[in-house]
């Protein structure tokens, strides 16, 4: 059976009216490397099968990997024991139930030659990072992965949905003998795109930036941001402001904000499932439809994200955010952001304007301070560096970033007409690829307050 197959099975099985079944068998490979040699390997095969029962407005959930209709049937009991146990102990619960599902839109989302999963194009991938490390005489780490994702829902008011999707990931950090480290990354559908000379020559030139590294106090300074540190800051946005659930519960940075500026005329974000560089996806979890939806337009906030269950608690119908069939626990959040370019032709360009100022090729340690404020906190690495009169002049020593992610977009001053698609995914757990489209930009002012080695 494919994957809708199991799906409307699963659904059968049910012993309630009011129950969803979601259906993912992942395929991936992933190959991780350090010190210019290939360290693990792992290949993935499975079907997970989620049930979720609705019993008077309480939520079960189960899951299984076994799709026979004996195990379907058990997890289906397990779901509705847990529905009717959350029911007997409360009054009528909040979550609305599940609506029929209408057949998938078709989308740009699978590439045959990276479903092959051939690992001889990964090897090749490394052997070219390595190649070019040693060149340098650098070390080359990180990873190369691809997979191939079915997903399938259905629900016992009927329809279901089938879609099926590649991915493709590769990230090299290249360390020069004095601990100079540089950071590039690429993805997309086909792992063909990741072109992995080129990968590798630009994380080599951030490690190979000649001169001491220089020191700056804690303070305000002009930044430009390389799009991956563009969208962790999107990220931690869609946890403190985009999120349905926290909107719906008070807890949410645009409670009483929609229609309102939030951010700098430039800045245009939307959850674009559709758009021709990111993983697109047709629905969610839930089997909702996915469809565009403006998030700010102009600086001007419009909208949040929802799932079933946050949409009824905020009198909303779902956006198709759900992570989780039911609605994950800590809610909603668009998986497909994309932020519009500007009129910067390069990078460089966006450098020439600032005096003395900070250039960051990306973050880690990220994590939400205050979420009402978009407070986070993150420290640069992998490439960070001074920018004076214009241009960037020599290292800089890590610093650590304290801002509201919402001050700093109010700060844009300008972003690059190209865009890239990024993404945090390591892939420890169950594979969810998704990533973020967004350009470089310049933002007058961020709040560093200290330096982080």
């Amino acid at each position: 059976m494919n994957a809708l197959d199991v799906a409307e099975a699963a659904v059968a099985a049910a012993p309630t009216g009011d129950a969803l079944a979601r259906v993912i068998h992942e395929r991936s490979l992933l190959l991780r490397f350090a010190a210019n040699r290939p360290t693990q390997a792992t290949a993935i095969d499975d079907v997970t099968v989620e049930l979720a029962v609705v019993v008077d407005g309480h939520l079960g959930r189960a899951a299984t990997n076994d799709t026979g209709s004996e195990a379907l049937r058990a997890c289906a009991g397990r779901a509705l024991s847990a529905a009717e146990a959350a029911a007997a102990t409360a009054s009528s619960g909040e979550h609305p139930g599940f609506p029929a599902v209408q057949p998938a839109r078709p989308h740009h989302g699978h590439d045959a030659e990276t479903a092959a999963l051939d690992p001889a194009v990964g090897g090749a991938a490394l052997a070219t990072t390595f190649e070019t490390a040693e060149r340098h005489e650098l070390e080359a780490h990180g990873v190369w992965t691809v997979a191939e994702d079915e997903h399938a829902v259905a629900t016992s008011a009927g329809g279901g949905t089938f879609e099926s999707t590649t991915d493709a990931l590769m990230k090299v950090i290249c360390i020069a003998p004095s601990g100079r480290s540089g950071y590039a990354s690429s993805m997309g559908v086909a792992a063909s795109s990741l072109e992995p000379g080129p990968l590798a020559e630009r994380a080599a030139a951030k490690a190979l930036v000649p001169g001491d590294a220089a020191e700056l106090p804690p303070g305000d300074y002009p930044v430009v941001m390389e799009p991956r540190a563009v969208g962790s800051l999107l990220e931690l946005l869609g946890d403190t402001a985009l999120n349905g659930l926290a909107y719906a519960e008070g807890r949410g940075a645009l409670v009483d904000r929609l229609g309102q500026q939030v951010a700098a005329p430039a800045v245009n974000l939307a959850d674009s499932p559709y758009f021709g560089s990111t993983l697109p996806r047709a629905f969610d979890a839930e089997g909702t439809a996915k469809r565009p939806l403006p998030l700010i337009q102009d600086g001007v906030a419009r909208a949040v994200a929802h799932d079933l269950r946050s949409g009824a608690l905020a009198g909303e119908a779902s956006t198709g955010h759900a992570l989780e069939p039911g609605g994950a626990a800590d809610g909603p959040l668009p998986a497909n952001l994309v932020l519009a370019g500007g009129g910067a032709a390069s990078f460089d360009e966006l450098c020439t304007p600032v005096e003395r100022g900070v250039y960051v090729t990306r973050f880690w340690y990220e994590n939400v301070v205050r979420p009402k404020e978009t407070l986070i906190t993150a420290v640069t690495r992998d490439g960070t560096f001074l920018i004076e009169d214009g241009r960037v002049t020599r290292p800089l020593r890590n610093l650590r970033l304290t801002d509201s992610v919402l001050g700093i977009l109010s700060r844009v001053e300008d972003l690059s007409a190209s865009q890239q698609l990024t993404s945090h995914g390591e892939f420890y757990d169950r594979r969810f690829a998704y990533g973020v489209v967004s350009p470089a930009l310049r933002a007058r002012s961020v709040r560093f307050t200290d330096a982080a080695g």
